[in-house]
């Protein structure tokens, strides 16, 4: 199964997602605030899950786009398949949902997708309900789509703590006296998406909050982790899988009525070139030994 690899320009944040099923090579690309990360792997097969061209010998890539968040937790899993699929290249390509999503529609090569809500994956899916799907988009295998992960929207803090904020109590009360800044993610962001639920929760206007300068964007959820890493900002509301992985200190995490469940849903494209091969990385990523690696950061398995 041979193919050459595919270049593509998507959009100004995408500088270039290796095509499909193909000869390897091994390279590693990192932009921000994307990264692109090609892992070859190389150690006999272990397990059932490998494909019958990687039995073969046939070096197959598999192109996969996947929400920021899952950065650590995807690259520590491609190095554990390695051993299961000796001749399978993954080639990741990490960003906010949204900007995926966009991508995707735009024609770049992708033959798993893994959000971190449910609305970009509605948005590809011909099955979703006609509200959620307006445009009608038919980009995914429905049959394939499941919900892998779950994750948590938590209230981070430098290390420092200056405003001394211990909850989202005290976020809310420091933004309403003009004492605070936060950092949160776009609207296109999931993690921004929470922010919003949240903030309708409390009651709290986002443009007033702009308007008085109390707010910082991040293109994805790895930009609003480094402003808080970093102390630019007082405190940002992120996922706890990565306040985990940056070593950043949570004082709260949100509830469901605050913000509902952070579902992470997966699918293969029906575009792709090789979809046995992106079903056996996404079987794989169910297996026990996956399940461990995205445990230990925060994440809960739904499958």
């Amino acid at each position: 199964m041979k193919k050459k690899l595919a270049s593509l320009l998507a959009t100004s944040l995408i500088v270039m997602t290796l095509g499909g099923c193909g000869t390897a090579k091994t390279t590693e690309t990192t932009t921000e605030p994307e990264k692109t990360t090609e892992v070859t792997t190389e150690a006999e097969n272990t397990t059932e899950a490998i494909t019958e061209s990687g039995k073969t010998g046939d070096a197959v890539t598999v192109t996969v786009f996947a929400a920021a968040s899952m950065t650590e937790t995807l690259d520590e899993i491609a190095e554990n398949y390695k051993a299961v699929a000796p001749n399978v290249t993954l080639v990741f390509n990490y960003d906010s949902s949204g900007t995926l999503k966009t991508q995707i529609e735009e024609g770049a090569t992708c033959d798993l997708f893994i959000s971190a809500a449910q609305k970009q994956m509605d948005q590809l899916d011909i099955s979703a309900d006609e509200e959620k799907n307006p445009d009608k988009l038919d980009f995914i295998d429905s049959a394939t789509r499941i919900n892998l992960l779950e994750n948590q929207v938590v209230l981070a803090v430098p290390a420092d703590n200056k405003a001394g904020i211990n909850s989202y109590d005290d976020m809310v009360a420091g933004l309403k006296d003009k004492k605070i800044m936060l950092a949160m993610g776009n609207e296109d962001v999931p993690v921004g998406q929470y922010t919003k639920k949240i903030f309708d929760f409390y009651g709290l206007k986002e443009d007033e909050l702009v308007k008085d300068g109390l707010i910082t964007y991040g293109s994805n959820v790895k930009e609003v982790t480094t402003q808080v890493s970093e102390g630019t900002v007082d405190c940002g509301i992120i996922y706890s899988t990565d306040a985990y992985s940056a070593g950043l200190q949570t004082v709260d995490t949100a509830t469901k009525g605050m913000c509902g469940q952070v579902i992470y849903p997966a699918a293969v494209l029906k575009n792709s070139s090789c979809a046995k091969e992106a079903q056996a990385f996404l079987d794989y990523l169910k297996t026990d030994e996956s399940k461990a690696v995205f445990e230990k950061v925060g994440f809960t398995p739904l499958n």
